[in-house]
């Protein structure tokens, strides 16, 4: 069995937490406050994590802090640790080889710090190339052969920065000895994950849910694992849909699978750059993040009126476990 065979094993069938990265009002990265949220989520039962993901604002650090990010997540987990590669914030204007060049050294830093797996960030620029499929393809064989690790593809929605992969090159990727996976974050286009989980279908390789307001259904049309940021507060909530799915549970998983979906419709609205910060609060509201180092620099200002409806929902959800009891 290869080293990617047996990383997709592992991990087939589990949540992996797409982690937040603990910051002060100033943008920097509060380290203390970021190992106990590591505790905290290790704690969890969880398949793994994934670092320098979106939700961690992985592009957004400098490299000091990448490194030592992975590096408390590599000491606090014994779960498989998944880091996102892709081309750094301070990187986007720079020539298209200059920024492949910059996502392959991010996938060879990732391996050097002792992650088990790199997903690669789509390269958005790719899209309008008459050669977008080669390159896309070529980008995913470099951070392969430059980490050694298996590999993650990533269909990214646009507004966080991606683009929509065609069949036919996930078909391609998946078809790659380094690819453990493709994961799937259309955000709220059923069709396009509909067929991104069609084109992955017989490949034995992981299809991998990123869909936070259509968990649930992404789940019946495919996916077999889960890489969501909703998971980066209140784990349960999403393992809870997984569990019941996985066990054959359909009562159960229409229960779990509705209290989740009250929860994302509370954090992951419009402006959809705001659900890192609605998700520092629900992490604060939980105690796994002080208030003191729940700030996201990057994201849009939002009212207060936002974190009052993330409370009230996970007050209510709270209220519902205590009367099942």
């Amino acid at each position: 069995m290869s080293a990617t065979e047996e990383l997709a094993g592992r991990l087939r069938g589990t949540v992996l937490p797409a982690v937040l990265t603990p910051m002060d009002a100033d943008g920097a990265v509060d380290y203390t406050a970021l190992r106990r949220y590591a505790e905290r989520v290790a704690a969890e039962r969880i398949g793994g994590v994934a670092v320098w993901a979106h939700t961690g604002r992985g592009l957004y650090l400098s490299a000091g802090d990448r490194r030592r990010v992975l590096e408390v997540w590599r000491d606090a987990v014994d779960v498989p640790v998944v880091a996102g590669a892709g081309v750094p914030r301070a990187l986007r204007g720079a020539p298209l080889q200059d920024a492949e060049d910059a996502a392959v050294a991010m996938a060879a830093e990732a391996a050097e710090l002792g992650a088990d797996a790199v997903m690669v960030y789509p390269m958005a620029r790719h899209h309008a190339l008459p050669d977008a499929t080669e390159r896309a393809v070529r980008l995913h064989e470099r951070a392969a052969e430059a980490s050694g690790l298996p590999v993650l593809g990533f269909f990214l929605h646009g507004e966080a920065g991606g683009y929509p992969y065609s069949p036919e090159l996930i078909r391609r990727l998946l078809a790659l000895p380094s690819a453990a996976g493709i994961k799937i974050a259309t955000l709220d286009r059923a069709v396009d994950c509909q067929d991104a989980v069609r084109a992955a279908e017989g490949s034995g390789a992981l299809v991998v849910t990123g869909e936070d307001r259509m968990f649930g259904p992404s789940l019946m049309w495919g996916a077999d694992t889960a890489l969501v940021g909703i998971a980066a507060a209140r784990v349960g909530l999403t393992t809870a849909v997984l569990d019941t799915w996985n066990a054959g549970d359909a009562a159960g998983f229409l229960r779990a699978s509705g209290r989740l979906d009250r929860f994302a419709e509370a954090t992951f609205r419009a402006p959809i750059e705001g659900y890192v910060q609605r998700m520092l609060w629900a992490a604060v509201w939980e105690g796994a993040v002080p208030e003191e180092a729940a700030f996201d620099p990057y994201g849009p200002p939002l009212p207060h009126a936002e974190r009052r409806a993330v409370v009230t929902c996970l007050e209510r959800l709270a209220k519902e476990d205590d009367t099942a009891r």
